[in-house]
Order: C-alpha cells, then structure tokens, then sequence
C-alpha cells in the first residue's frame, strides 16, 4: 500500500491516506487518484513507514520541507536541533544509555530520571 499526505497551508500534514499499489503505481497517479476521487486540487506528497521517501513517515501536523524534500515533526522542544541527515530533532544532551527511563527537562536542557 501507498501512502500520501495531504498539505495544507505552510506545507503542514493535514491527513494520511492509503492507495492501493495496483492504483499508485507513481507518485502521480496515486494523487491523480486522490484528488479526482476527493474532486479536488490538493497538493498530496508520496510518504512511507519504512523511511525510504523523504526522510520520514508523515504525520498530521508534520511539515513538509521541500529543500530537504523531508518531513519533518513538530519541533518537541526549543532546546532541540534538526539533524540534517535524518530531518528528526535531537535533544542537545544524548540521552542516557544505562537502562533507565528519562524525560527530557527543558527548564535545566537535561534528562531526568523517571521514578
């Protein structure tokens, strides 16, 4: 199966939907397809969950990055930093490798121990 993301105002992700492969047999025809069946003029981007169109599986609310030809998730924090290789945020302290659960604090841009 295909999947497409439609996007809206400023490239965001407004939804996801599946085509049938025997349908999508192109990028084209799987928007030809949508777009004549939802009658109208959309601009819909071909996404996949294994990565291997632009970057990463598309979600509602992501952005689509026409440079990159990426998209790209909301920005979970201001402390954050795009990786530009793989379009995904990456806190600026690596997180902790001994087993136990963290959440990221942005107060002290650090990591904290779940308890």
């Amino acid at each position: 199966m295909a999947h497409f993301a439609k996007l809206g105002v400023g490239n965001i992700v407004e939804r996801v939907e599946v085509v049938s492969n025997d349908i999508a047999t192109t990028e084209q025809a799987g928007v030809d397809f949508l777009n004549n069946l939802y009658k109208t003029r959309d601009v819909w981007k071909q996404t996949s969950y294994n990565a291997t169109i632009r970057k990463n599986f598309a979600g509602i609310g992501f952005k689509y990055d026409q440079a990159r030809d990426a998209f790209i998730a909301p920005k979970p924090f201001n402390s954050w930093i795009l990786n530009e290789d793989t379009c995904q945020w990456e806190a600026p302290v690596v997180y902790p490798n001994d087993g136990q659960n963290y959440n990221w604090n942005e107060t002290i841009q650090n990591w904290e121990l779940v308890e």
